[in-house]
């Protein structure tokens, strides 16, 4: 049986970089981008025809930022999509690679950050589960001093686009990928987890965080964008496209948290 043609749209690198200039992407910003190359059309060119368009609608002042989550890098007792047997696990700890910004991939956010991971010039924060990758003159700026026993809280590079009035690009996702929600978790009362994951230096380590969940992330997206009249939406290709400030949707976040999803401090 013979594959049918693809329906559309068309979408070519300047089609991109003229959309996301009509949505209010600025040259010389800096936008923590959330992408789905699936959602888009057509890409002549696939995920390196969208970092291209998203770093012309950017220029070169302009810095990108996407999550480079590598969230396999993690105890295998809690894994359940698939689970592993338990009588494996002593194993997988003892043989699982440490983190290296160089070659481990991110995991689950899709083929654009990943591009944008090994584009020339990338660098990428130090975090084992939850790095961010970035291109542009404020990168180092970003990512530096991404703390390895804090994964998206106060020093994480979150918290250093909340300060520089980073601006969050939603490019065909959801609320719930939404990873500048989670800065608001390390804000209020939240629960403490025991994270495990390979160490640095070989062997298996533990540390404690904040627990994180998207949990009802969308639901808090659409009262951000009902209740904050900056949320700006366009078409990008064949996606809808959503560009709003993060220091606007973080304290949102804040105060919707602790009326709406309220967690206890302590576990």
């Amino acid at each position: 049986m013979s594959t049918p043609p693809p329906t559309g749209p068309l979408v070519t690198r300047d089609t991109l970089a003229r959309q996301l200039h009509q949505l209010g992407v600025r040259s010389g910003e800096t936008l923590l981008a959330h992408t789905s190359l699936s959602s888009l059309g057509w890409v002549n060119g696939g995920a390196v025809t969208v970092v291209r368009a998203l770093l012309d609608a950017l220029g070169p002042d302009g810095t990108l930022v996407v999550p480079t989550q590598s969230g396999d890098l993690s105890d295998p007792a809690v894994w359940g999509n698939p689970p592993v047997p338990e009588e494996w696990w002593a194993t997988i700890r003892a043989t699982m690679p440490p983190y290296d910004p160089r070659t481990t991939p991110a995991v689950g956010v899709g083929v654009i950050p990943e591009t944008v991971r090994t584009w020339p010039g990338a660098l990428r924060s130090a975090h084992p589960q939850t790095s961010f990758a970035a291109v542009g003159p404020r990168a180092a700026e970003i990512l530096d001093g991404h703390a390895t026993d804090c994964r998206l809280g106060e020093h994480s590079p979150l918290a250093r686009l909340e300060r520089l009035h980073a601006r969050v690009l939603m490019l065909g996702t959801g609320y719930a990928t939404c990873t500048g929600f989670h800065l608001a978790e390390y804000r209020i009362p939240s629960p403490r987890v025991r994270v495990g994951r390979p160490a640095a230096g070989g062997g298996w380590e533990e540390v404690t965080e904040v627990a994180i969940t998207s949990d009802r992330f969308d639901e808090l997206g659409y009262d951000f964008e009902r209740d904050r009249p900056v949320v700006v939406r366009g078409p990008v290709g064949a996606a809808e496209a959503r560009l709003f400030p993060m220091t606007e949707a973080v304290a949102y976040a804040e105060r919707w948290l602790v009326v709406h999803r309220p967690r206890e401090e302590e576990i």
